[in-house]
């Protein structure tokens, strides 16, 4: 762990930021906050600490994230997203964690390690256009009567997934599959199952789409303040939905480590992709790919030191990058960079740094190295 590059998160945002998102919901609806991913790279230990009790349930990918929430200390709901090893769920039934369930070899599993002390509690995941997990319509049946004639394993939920309601203004697609999950729901709940969790809202549904409410938001990137896509916002206000004021948790800073004169014409870095022109005063900065900064930041991007830009020169390396600091006035050794946040009038967002890198914000937060130190401030 380097004590020369940090994040810091904004001690109040995250419990506001549910906050905001809870307004757009119906009274009784519960919140599911994702923590996932190092909880996108914030930090899990931080953010379960200062989302308080605003969140009624936490949601991760893997069993060990849900093993780490309840080494914290978290006692309420966890429901795991992703698929559980078949050897190791009944450590899941142990810690009483949800399992969201598609395979038919999940529920024989969980049979022989549930008991009616400790029932096996899970979530039904539909699929409805994503691709990805879950269980088909034509198969949902047969999957529902598996889950009903294994002993001590109680449907707890039913969930989906929507695959296109974030990076377009059209959402048929998104329409589609509500239609298709509502028919999954009227398919249980003629069976005498419907389930008393149904959750299918990430951060844009929950905005833009009342409709897929259902009992419980589950929302991801907008607890950390971040919107999914700039399409989700122009949605909401050309809507005219309620547009939840979100407030970024996070920012990464550094310092400068060496300030050196470069004379007109030196190269810069591996490759030697830049070459000065004119006399350069270049500050070397601590972080590299290797803390998650994307080396395609290299010549494009910029930081911010004493309320100014300052360029990024040449390529980034692993642990150290360069900076044009010759039209900064008064820059010392040590003095704080940031990479993303705020100094001064100046602000670099996660999506400006995800434009440079040809990504999106969900990416630059999630591979901020998780060694590095969280800082609450």
């Amino acid at each position: 762990m380097s004590s020369l590059v940090w994040v810091e998160l904004d001690k109040t945002a995250p419990a506001h930021n549910v906050r905001e998102l809870k307004k757009g919901a119906a009274p009784g609806v519960q919140f599911c906050a994702v923590v996932k991913s190092h909880a996108y790279g914030h930090g899990v230990r931080e953010m379960v600490q200062l989302l308080g009790d605003e969140p009624d349930w936490l949601g991760v990918n893997s069993l060990d994230e849900g093993l780490e929430l309840r080494g914290l200390g978290v006692r309420k709901p966890v429901v795991l997203l992703g698929h559980v090893p078949l050897a190791r769920v009944g450590e899941a039934v142990a810690a009483d964690l949800r399992m969201i369930v598609f395979n038919r070899e999940s529920i024989a599993a969980l049979g022989a390690a549930a008991t009616a002390a400790r029932p096996a509690r899970v979530h039904i995941k539909i699929e409805t256009g994503t691709g990805r997990q879950g269980v088909r319509l034509a198969d949902l049946a047969a999957f529902a009567d598996l889950i009903a004639a294994t002993p001590h394993v109680i449907l707890d939920g039913m969930s989906t997934h929507y695959a296109n309601i974030e990076d377009t203004l059209s959402h048929d697609y998104a329409e589609k599959q509500v239609a298709d999950f509502n028919a999954a729901l009227a398919l249980l709940t003629d069976r005498g199952m419907k389930p008393p969790v149904i959750h299918t809202a990430c951060t844009a549904a929950s905005i833009l789409f009342p409709e897929t409410h259902y009992t419980m938001l589950r929302a991801g990137i907008g607890i950390y303040g971040l919107w999914p896509s700039r399409e989700t916002l122009q949605m909401a206000k050309v809507g005219r939905q309620f547009i939840p004021d979100l407030k970024p948790v996070l920012s990464w800073r550094t310092q400068v480590v060496q300030l050196k004169e470069l004379p007109e014409g030196s190269f810069v870095g591996y490759g030697c992709t830049f070459k000065a022109a004119r006399p350069t005063r270049v500050g070397i900065l601590p972080v590299g790919y290797a803390d998650g900064y994307d080396r395609a930041l290299g010549n494009r991007a910029y930081v911010l030191v004493r309320g100014r830009r300052a360029p990024m020169l040449g390529r980034i390396c692993m642990n150290l990058t360069i900076t044009d600091m010759t039209d900064i006035p008064g820059v010392q050794l040590e003095d704080t960079v940031t990479l993303l946040g705020s100094d001064g009038g100046e602000r670099i967002s996660a999506e400006l740094m995800a434009e440079w890198a040809g990504t999106i914000n969900y990416e630059v937060v999630t591979r901020i190295s998780p060694f590095l130190a969280r800082r609450i401030v």
